[in-house]
């Protein structure tokens, strides 16, 4: 990892510091940008969760992504473009260790080599990812599905004598507020929509308490009415969380994203607010052809 990825847009995260303070309506903590990391937390001081620099794997011949360097601040809310076969869900396995890349680096904050590391020793580290597909425990009620999420030993003897503590029970309440769940917590998840799936997943990935969330086109197949209380969760999360987001729709992303990242033959094509990239020719080209 060079010094000058390690100080790319450091204007950027400082005056986005501000931002997130004066915007953040999630409540709990803020993420933390300025000070010292403690032993076992990811190190953000020089205002970077994740490095992606000069990254490539080839599948069979086909190089499914480039030289990608790509950086996310603390608490940022990054959505990501490109057509089918930009390398989209590529990347997002490299960054939770399903896929090794060929050459490249990969850190988290600027100390945690990813490419050291397993996809559940990934997961422990703080890094929560969501498919496409809602994956719920259907014969199971929200609360049960929000209760197995908990960060806690899993052994057998462990799960028979676990009661929730108080401040576990009160986690489990601001996450069922969180995601709109809060009246159907005794709701057999297998009965929800498709769209209160989603935000289950959501859930129990945010029971995990994550530093840096991978959404794979999470408002896929909701109605409006979802996509937008989805918009507002999301919202919610920004400064508290990173949030990496993989979407095609434009509306969505216009009412979520500061700013946009367009993925095209495994590399960044462009970057910047949705309106500066949509103007972009070279995008412009890729999505229509011309």
């Amino acid at each position: 990892m060079t010094p000058d990825l390690l100080q790319q847009g450091a204007k950027r995260v400082a005056q986005q510091a501000v931002r997130q303070a004066q915007k953040t309506e999630s409540g709990g903590r803020e993420t933390s940008y300025g000070r010292i990391a403690q032993a076992g937390e990811v190190d953000i001081t020089h205002g970077r969760i994740l490095y992606l620099e000069d990254v490539s794997v080839s599948f069979d011949g086909f190089k499914a992504i480039n030289k990608l360097s790509l950086d996310i601040a603390p608490g940022e809310l990054r959505c990501i473009i490109g057509p089918n076969g930009a390398g989209k869900t590529t990347m997002m396995d490299i960054i939770t260790g399903k896929t090794r890349p060929d050459e490249g680096s990969v850190f988290f904050g600027s100390t945690i080599d990813l490419l050291r590391h397993n996809e559940p020793e990934i997961a422990q580290l703080g890094i929560g990812r969501k498919f496409q597909k809602p994956t719920v425990f259907e014969h199971l009620s929200v609360f049960e599905n929000l209760e197995l999420a908990l960060k806690m030993p899993k052994g057998v003897k462990a799960s028979m004598f676990f009661n929730l503590d108080s401040q576990q029970s009160d986690r489990l309440a601001q996450v069922l507020h969180t995601i709109h769940l809060a009246d159907s917590v005794r709701v057999q998840a297998g009965n929800l929509s498709h769209g209160q799936k989603q935000w289950l997943e959501i859930g129990m990935l945010l029971m995990q308490d994550p530093k840096l969330l991978l959404l794979d086109e999470p408002v896929a197949g909701m109605t409006d009415h979802e996509t937008e209380r989805t918009a507002e969760l999301f919202l919610s999360l920004k400064g508290k969380h990173s949030l990496m987001v993989v979407e095609h729709d434009m509306s969505f992303i216009r009412a979520i994203s500061d700013i946009v990242t367009v993925l095209c033959d495994g590399s960044v094509l462009a970057q910047g607010t949705l309106d500066q990239v949509q103007a972009d020719e070279r995008v412009i080209e890729v999505y229509l052809g011309r």
